[in-house]
């Protein structure tokens, strides 16, 4: 697939390519995104040469991950956004911001706007979202975006060589008021 680009008022989520290269970089080597994130940490140079000159296009071309740099009307780099498919119907939203641009609302933002692609050109019913438990600013982003917090997951997430407890949380194409690609039945209530 070819990518897309997205547009709301404030912001243009777009792939990354090679002249984005030194802003990622740059980005990255806040510490609390190479915390939170499984970004290799220390986060080289090559890191961010083969996360734009690869990984983005590659997952673009093979439909496994749509890779969005959330960039403001000036072209300055606000952030990152990926939605990857982990199965028929269903991907999982990854995020980071940086540091000087957080507080905004530009991460929800984006969220929203990839969500409403995804449920409307892509056939996914579900956009699933996981943080390591503890990352406070990334499920405050989620629940911003409007998604239910389903739970806690046990050693769910490997970071850098550690099994981590996470949070899981979903949103559905109902939830924006948008019609599901297949059914959905769920499951019904315990009385």
């Amino acid at each position: 697939m070819e990518p897309v680009t997205l547009t709301t008022p404030r912001l243009i989520l777009r792939a990354v390519g090679p002249q984005d290269t030194e802003a990622v970089y740059a980005a990255v080597q806040d510490p609390d995104i190479q915390r939170w994130t499984t970004i290799p940490s220390p986060y080289l140079p090559e890191h961010a040469r083969g996360f734009t000159e690869q990984l983005v296009p590659d997952g673009w071309s093979e439909g496994s991950m749509f890779t969005f740099g959330v960039f403001l009307p000036t072209g300055e780099l606000a952030g990152m956004l990926a939605l990857t498919m982990r199965s028929l119907g269903a991907a999982e939203v990854g995020f980071w911001t940086a540091k000087e641009h957080r507080g905004r609302g530009y991460t929800t933002e984006a969220t929203l706007t990839a969500a409403r692609w995804a449920f409307t050109q892509m056939a996914i019913d579900r956009v699933e979202w996981r943080a390591e438990v503890g990352n406070g600013a990334s499920r405050a982003v989620a629940e911003r975006a409007g998604f239910t917090i389903e739970g806690t997951l046990r050693s769910c997430l490997n970071n850098k060589g550690v099994r981590r407890d996470c949070w899981v949380g979903s949103l559905l194409p109902s939830d924006l008021g948008l019609p599901s690609a297949a059914p959905y039945l769920p499951a019904p209530a315990q009385g």
